[in-house]
């Protein structure tokens, strides 16, 4: 797994960012304005969740069993005998998991963190999240959260090319167009947009770019398809395959690592605020609001591999904030994913050129109540 990769931390900030969360427990840090949200601070947040019995239930959008893993060893770092269990799953079984869960009586998570972006105005209308403004909600970026708190975004996450440093001879393909070289054959790799809403919609905005020709030159290029875009990630940092579509990677490499993310600068690429919620019957709820709360410190911002929510986080050196890419589409991926008729008529034309996904989902088949 390249390290960082769908981590709070960036690689070799571990140790630094969860001693200085750690440190500002017992600190009573409190709200700039106690009117934008929580003005309880860590501290006692902490506390509360301690005295309600010290657990956290998660269910996190992702492509991997182990992808959280160092999310979670943060998380309990930071506030000990706090017992984090978070569920990874694509969003589309998480989603309809939950609304199965509330239709059922059976809800295991009390936080959900998924990129089906149209999922949380729609709990909202249902009356299943909780309004709560976790402490940093007054800095989120406004396009990122709700007006009324029932949800925020908590990092931005987003898809474009990666390649391997070692393996692209000091050329790396850097537009879509690019790919569509020869050099490329037999050395791409990448998610089956048809399987993923976000490269789905990162292809959506490169046919809209290029044509459908460009897709049908792009899979003649005998392109390897697989499930979830951790293997992509995997695959490009091993040097088994050179490049790969629809998937992230660290804006700033640690030491040693050889994935590179392209940020086009022209050519179209996708930016999404992953969206978190509290259920309203969640049964740890004081624990749920410190872990939104911390998600939102700036420590941990401040050490997320990709782009901070807040408005008050510098970028990593070298990048803009998010906002200030127009061709990362932050408000388009929104509105494609809740017009679900277009969604499914693009799949389907997708599907033409590509062809049926294979093969097991990547997290396994969790069932009906994972985490339970």
């Amino acid at each position: 797994m390249p390290v960082g990769r769908r981590q709070v931390l960036r690689a070799g900030s571990f140790t630094v960012a969860a001693a200085a969360l750690g440190a500002q427990v017992g600190c009573g840090t409190k709200s700039a304005k106690a009117a934008a949200g929580e003005t309880k601070g860590l501290d006692q947040l902490y506390r509360e969740a301690k005295a309600e019995g010290g657990s956290l239930v998660v269910y996190a959008g992702g492509d991997t069993a182990n992808q959280q893993d160092g999310n979670k060893a943060a998380f309990e770092k930071a506030f000990p005998g706090i017992k984090l269990t978070v569920v990874v799953d694509y969003s589309k079984f998480h989603d309809a998991r939950i609304d199965n869960q509330l239709s059922t009586g059976t809800l295991v998570p009390d936080v959900v963190q998924l990129q089906t972006l149209q999922d949380f105005p729609r709990w909202k209308k249902e009356g299943a999240l909780l309004s709560y403004k976790p402490e940093g909600f007054d800095k989120v970026h406004d396009a990122f959260k709700d007006s009324d708190g029932a949800w925020t975004g908590i990092f931005v996450d987003a898809f474009s090319i990666i390649y391997n440093a070692d393996k692209v001879n000091g050329k790396p393909p850097l537009t879509a167009n690019a790919l569509l070289d020869a050099s490329w054959k037999n050395q791409i790799v990448s998610t089956y947009p048809n399987d993923d809403d976000a490269v789905l919609y990162l292809y959506r905005l490169i046919v809209d770019k290029y044509g459908w020709n460009w897709l049908s030159r792009f899979v003649a290029q005998k392109v390897t398809w697989v499930r979830g875009t951790q293997a992509p990630a995997d695959q490009v940092e091993a040097g088994t395959k050179a490049v790969a579509l629809g998937t992230d990677g660290a804006l700033v490499p640690g030491a040693g690592v050889k994935t590179r993310f392209v940020v086009p600068e022209k050519d179209p690429f996708m930016a999404w605020a992953q969206r978190a919620a509290i259920l309203k019957k969640a049964k740890h709820p004081a624990a749920a609001k410190l872990y939104l709360s911390w998600w939102l410190s700036k420590p941990v911002q401040e050490n997320f591999y990709m782009w901070s929510v807040r408005t008050d986080v510098t970028p990593h050196k070298g990048f803009r904030k998010i906002w200030d890419y127009p061709n990362a589409h932050l408000d388009g991926f929104e509105t494609f994913m809740s017009d679900r008729a277009a969604v499914e008529r693009f799949r389907q034309q997708l599907t033409l050129y590509v062809g049926e996904v294979t093969g097991p989902p990547s997290p396994g088949r969790l069932g009906l109540s994972p985490g339970k």
